[in-house]
């Protein structure tokens, strides 16, 4: 896994061992970026369920002004903070080591609106409808807010207009999809 392009670019990017973690494919992460080119300079980005940070890294790296990490495992969460460093790019980022919950109440004290929420949770286990329940009501977000859920292709989300939201979006790879949703104005 590498940092595709920006002041970072070429670098690659240590990942744990095992299967805790799903790092996006380079080739998934460079389409992606591909969508939020115009989006990411200057954005504050949140990666949740951040693995090795390559998401919330390729965004610094092209531009992004700023970028917290939320990961729950050690070992990860470790691996960000070794990557952030390896890349230069540990100034512009916070990496929280807590369940997303936990971060939230964290951060929502001190952090604006962010632009852009990247989510890749396990899959199957209901965790994107519990962040985006949370977040409907929060300041963390506001409906300028891009949140892009990583999921597997046969996720429904039928149910996220019931929260508050609408998917804008959604791109199919072979093995996963992205998923991009909007909250409703109020």
């Amino acid at each position: 896994m590498r940092v595709i392009a920006g002041k970072a670019r070429r670098l690659q990017l240590k990942t744990i061992e095992g299967n805790d973690t799903r790092p996006t494919t380079d080739r998934i992460k460079e389409t992606l970026f591909n969508m939020l080119q115009n989006d990411v300079p200057g954005a504050r980005f949140l990666d949740l369920f951040a693995g090795s940070g390559g998401i919330g890294i390729e965004a610094l790296s092209r531009g992004a002004a700023y970028c917290v990490f939320v990961e729950n495992n050690p070992k990860a969460s470790k691996c960000i903070k070794e990557n952030l460093i390896h890349t230069k790019l540990d100034k512009e980022a916070l990496v929280i080591e807590a369940s997303v919950a936990t971060a939230f109440s964290r951060i929502e004290r001190k952090e604006d609106a962010f632009d852009i929420v990247f989510m890749d949770p396990p899959y199957k286990t209901g965790a994107e409808k519990e962040v985006l329940d949370y977040l409907a009501n929060s300041c963390l977000i506001n409906s300028e807010t891009i949140i892009i859920i990583e999921a597997a292709l046969d996720d429904d989300f039928s149910w996220v207009e019931e929260c508050g939201y609408s998917v804008v979006r959604e791109k199919c790879y072979k093995t996963n999809k992205h998923v991009f949703v909007e909250r409703e104005d109020n």
